[in-house]
């Protein structure tokens, strides 16, 4: 299993690595999810995320859009992949995204990715406290 550490990392730069790596059958576990950045400026990104999760109102019955910043990750690398697709099905099947380092996962060796990143940019874990998020320290 290949342990990849999403600090500082693009979220959609990630999302493309890992599904292409999925897709070849590789077993993935992303650590600090909550640490992804995502590009932009900060009113947009909430803005763009706001409506995602306003879409499974109350008279329609999703989709549904997690708040919680692992869950959101999971998600962007499923959009990349071809999930209708048994082998898509496959793929996500071989990923894990966790908050933080589990104790599973302490003494692995873990993958830095190098990528660039803008100079706009917000965490995961900002987004999911203005969607909604409480977070206990």
């Amino acid at each position: 299993m290949t342990v990849i550490d999403a600090a500082r990392l693009p979220v959609g730069r990630l999302a493309s690595v890992v599904a292409k790596r999925l897709l070849e059958g590789e077993e993935i576990a992303i650590i600090n999810a909550e640490q992804a950045i995502i590009s932009g400026k900060k009113e947009e990104i909430i803005a763009r995320y706001r409506h995602k999760t306003e879409v499974g109102g109350m008279k329609r019955k999703g989709p549904y859009f997690s708040r919680m910043p692992h869950m959101i990750l999971k998600r962007t690398v499923r959009g990349m992949l071809p999930y209708q697709q048994p082998k898509g099905r496959m793929a996500y099947k071989r990923l894990r995204v966790f908050i933080g380092v589990p104790e599973e996962l302490k003494d692995a060796e873990v993958e830095k990715l190098e990528m660039k990143r803008s100079l706009d940019y917000m965490t995961l874990k900002e987004l999911s406290g203005y969607l909604g998020i409480t977070w206990q320290k």
